[in-house]
């Protein structure tokens, strides 16, 4: 079963095994398997899969551990410059009814260097159904990156700055076809409030056209995001804001299989918003449209990807600050430009430390062709997920019973 792929390689950051990079295993033949190799990389699969089996009654210790720096040098009308520097710590007890149904709960605690106050502590819980291709997940579900978007659409930062969603999700996942379909409620309202309800919600599907065993892998994406803030129980004269965005593209990957060049990859999107509010005037723009490309060099060294991004009043309400034709900034919060063209350049690299932990960098210069400005981030992150098999609970006998 493949790993579906949106615009960047995060598995270091969804993964069960953050340490589990794409080029542990390489072989020394371009032209044929490696035998010595095969017999590892079976040897270590079925390890795995013994060490994921799971038995009606398993009680589990899962503790995922983030720690994060982004350092954006950014110095426009668009977006702030500004750093993002702390951790996350989320220890859950984990435990099976059945085999197919999987409870978590535990508490989210974030913390922010500097502050010496804790952002945020949360309770979290996530009942995740599997049947079949199919899993059905409520309460946390698997937020940000687990779905998949390019990040005009959602916001690579929302990994750190919107570290949980709360809702339902509906994962369809083959070695051909992947569909995310999820709602998070943002903020729930109750009568006489004073502020509106908010949610949020969208689909994400990837279809793989080639065909098996290929070098040419070729898959057509279609993704879609909406919001809406309103509600008719809150004490405001506030309007309601429904914002739709989607986008349709071509994905192709071809495998080198070279000791160090590994794969070249592009992806073509085409990407469009409108706003569907009631009441007009809320946003700068009714609808817009945008186009971005991305060119990826994929080696054992480093991952090199060249994007290209034109957006023609472009808003998206959930998608990077960078690809907005409206700006988010503190200092020039009025600032429009309705035909905006960049090119990016990312400089990426996974650091396996264990199957349990990884060590992400990234460089990130942005140059903005129609001021002439050069931006860039700096970036690392560190990923730690395991999880421990405390003991079989429902073998043991109930009193009562």
């Amino acid at each position: 079963m493949e790993t579906a792929q949106a615009q960047l390689d995060n598995r270091a950051f969804i993964g069960n095994r953050p340490g589990q990079l794409k080029y542990t295993y390489i072989s020394r033949n371009p032209d044929g398997p490696d035998t010595k190799l095969d017999d590892s990389l079976r040897r270590e699969s079925q390890q795995r899969a013994r060490e994921d089996s799971v038995s009606s009654g398993d009680l589990r210790l899962s503790l995922n551990a983030f720690v994060f720096f982004k350092d954006n040098e950014y110095f426009n009308k668009i977006i702030d410059g500004y750093t993002l520097y702390g951790t996350h710590l989320n220890p859950q007890l984990v435990y099976y009814p059945s085999q197919n149904l999987r409870l978590e709960g535990g508490v989210f605690l974030w913390k922010d260097f500097g502050n010496p106050v804790l952002k945020a502590v949360r309770p979290t819980f996530r009942a995740t159904w599997t049947h079949g291709k199919q899993q059905l997940i409520f309460g946390n579900i698997r937020p940000h990156l687990h779905h998949n978007y390019i990040e005009p659409m959602f916001n690579f930062e929302r990994v750190m700055l919107n570290p949980l969603e709360e809702g339902i999700q509906t994962v369809i996942r083959t070695h051909r076809f992947f569909l995310d379909q999820w709602v998070d409620w943002q903020r729930q309202q109750y009568r006489y409030s004073n502020y509106q309800e908010e949610v949020a919600g969208g689909l994400s599907t990837s279809y793989r056209t080639s065909r098996d065993g290929s070098r040419w892998t070729t898959t057509i994406p279609f993704q879609f995001t909406a919001i809406h803030h309103g509600g008719q129980i809150d004490t405001l004269d506030k309007p309601l804001q429904t914002v739709f965005n989607g986008a349709l593209g071509l994905e192709t990957r071809y495998l080198l299989q070279r000791p160090t060049m590994q794969a070249v990859r592009f992806q073509g999107y085409v990407l469009g918003y409108q706003d569907y509010s009631f009441t007009r005037n809320q946003f700068p723009y009714r609808n817009g449209w945008g186009l971005y490309l991305n060119g990826t060099l994929e080696s054992r060294i480093l991952d090199v990807m060249v994007s290209y991004w034109q957006g023609q009043r472009f808003l998206s309400p959930l998608g990077g600050d960078f690809y907005q034709s409206a700006s988010r900034t503190v200092s020039d919060p009025g600032f429009l430009d309705p035909h905006r063209k960049i090119i990016m350049v990312r400089l990426m690299r996974d650091i396996r430390i264990s199957d349990a932990a990884a060590i992400t960098a990234r460089v990130e210069p942005v140059y903005d062709l129609n001021s002439g400005a050069l931006d860039y981030s700096l970036a690392m992150y560190f990923n730690f997920r395991q999880e421990w098999l405390l003991g079989n609970i429902g073998r043991r006998t109930r009193v009562g019973q």
